[in-house]
């Protein structure tokens, strides 16, 4: 357990969480809405610092991230709660969980481990939302740069201004989810807001984090085409070569309905490539994952069954096109 740095004294009893926001106001003795902080006698405090529920060796293009070091291992750190309430969630045990099974590390022994596995490239935050430990996601940070290591963000993008400004500085890639381009469906699915999730998008690029953009499509809640091309052209004014997964659903928690056709998934891939350079699909068995020169459209990134990079200097080996993927 922490103090959190994010939080105001509003009164004797109550305090205010400025995390995310919710901007919770948290009476003496309760849980923000994340059920991870708690007041204590007037003092606001992170109550899963260090606790883990789920660590793992993963592949970097499992968080998914298909433009950062490709082929690389990444160590994959969860811990519990979150921010959100979406009933589609596949790890709803953790991130709607309160901690009913974890294990204590604290940041130095977690960075210690992420430096004796080889090949591995840092730490990714991730499994729950990563925002909802923040505290301890922030010194495990810290650490990590000091190891000359890589920090990698898998997030929902549901964080106040400032602290994900001050979080930028020790973060080198990031995915982020559009859950939909619809503030209603953020309202009524994920209790959240859709324009916090895009500022977050905007200010890691704006602080040159790699980022990455993960989008779920569920049949029947967020498959309405002119919010899907929306969001695309939002993504193409920042930068059309920010690369975008669309996910396939499958049913998990409160949603029982039938997963997305996989047919609609590659016409709404087709869609996006229209506006944007790189676009993958995930989810789904038996898809191509590699990466081709939007310009030439030679085969630069081998994904599957070996890994076969042609790149040089950052440019396609076959015309010269410039290539945003960091090796």
């Amino acid at each position: 357990m922490k103090e959190v740095s994010y939080f105001n004294n509003t009164d004797s009893d109550t305090v205010q969480c400025t995390l995310c926001p919710h901007n919770c106001m948290i009476k003496k003795g309760n849980k923000g809405f994340c059920k991870t902080v708690q007041n204590i006698e007037g003092k606001l405090f992170s109550i899963n610092y260090g606790q883990v529920t789920a660590i793992h060796l993963d592949p970097i293009e499992k968080k998914p991230l298909y433009h950062y070091k490709p082929g690389s291992l990444v160590l994959s750190v969860g811990s519990f709660g979150c921010n959100f309430r979406c009933g589609f969630c596949q790890n709803h045990n953790i991130s709607m969980g309160d901690g009913y099974d974890v294990s204590l590390i604290y940041p130095k022994r977690l960075v210690e481990k992420a430096k004796a596995l080889r090949p591995n490239i840092g730490i990714a935050y991730t499994y729950n939302e990563p925002t909802v430990f923040y505290e301890f996601m922030k010194d495990i940070a810290i650490e990590i740069k000091k190891n000359n290591l890589d920090n990698i963000l898998v997030s929902n993008g549901y964080i106040n201004e400032k602290p994900i400004q001050e979080l930028s500085r020790y973060l080198d890639a990031a995915n982020i989810d559009i859950k939909s381009f619809d503030n209603k469906f953020y309202e009524k699915i994920t209790r959240g807001e859709l324009k916090q999730v895009l500022n977050t998008i905007e200010i890691l690029y704006e602080n040159k984090v790699h980022v990455e953009i993960t989008h779920l499509l569920i049949q029947g809640f967020n498959d309405n085409i002119k919010d899907f091309k929306r969001m695309l052209k939002w993504i193409a004014e920042i930068d059309d070569k920010i690369p975008l997964h669309i996910s396939r659903y499958y049913p998990a928690y409160k949603f029982t309905s039938h997963a997305t056709e996989v047919g609609l998934i590659k016409h709404y891939c087709d869609v996006a490539k229209d506006i944007l350079k790189y676009v993958y699909i995930g989810n789904v068995a038996y898809v191509d994952r590699n990466t081709y020169c939007p310009n030439c459209h030679h085969l630069i990134v081998r994904r599957e069954p070996y890994l076969e990079i042609k790149i040089i200097d950052g440019k396609c080996s076959n015309c010269g096109e410039y290539i945003p993927i960091v090796l």
